[in-house]
């Protein structure tokens, strides 16, 4: 039985599991979106929730633990600036996990992990919307111009 036993061991011994988890986070910081297998998201949602509070303390003893967390400084200056502003009034829930179908190698179940309120998707879907934009008008100039119809005689009526 695994009473009180918690978190995944997601197959992995500890440093390679604890390794896989601090990159999913700082990923998760410094991209705002993440796809992955559904219980690394489920891990890294738990993990990416608590560095984020160390981000709102904003205290020096947080930044130390952030830093000693993430794998990076550039995410320890994002975690501390940007998102510690965004969620500064939020409670928790700083993120969001949508499942995204099954892997086509594997077949395992993949989610997409994600930063709510984040600007930059909204960036991402404008700038797909105006590539998409500009591909319609690109067929429509390269199109033939339709043929016209053949005039209509008194036996077609």
């Amino acid at each position: 039985m695994r009473h009180r036993n918690r978190g995944r061991k997601l197959s992995r011994n500890t440093e390679h599991r604890r390794a896989l988890l601090r990159n999913l986070v700082t990923s998760l910081i410094l991209e705002e979106r993440i796809r992955t297998t559904v219980p690394k998201a489920k891990e890294a949602r738990r993990l990416a929730e608590r560095i984020i509070t160390l981000g709102k303390r904003g205290d020096l003893h947080s930044r130390r633990l952030a830093s000693a967390y993430c794998m990076s400084p550039a995410a320890v200056q994002k975690l501390f600036g940007d998102i510690a502003q965004r969620f500064g009034s939020r409670p928790g829930g700083y993120t969001r996990m949508t499942r995204a179908g099954w892997r086509q190698g594997d077949g395992a179940d993949v989610a997409v992990l994600e930063l709510i309120d984040t600007k930059v998707l909204q960036k991402r879907a404008e700038t797909r919307a105006k590539r998409a934009e500009r591909h319609r008008k690109a067929t429509e100039e390269t199109a033939p111009p339709p043929e016209p119809a053949p005039p209509k005689g008194k036996d077609q009526e």
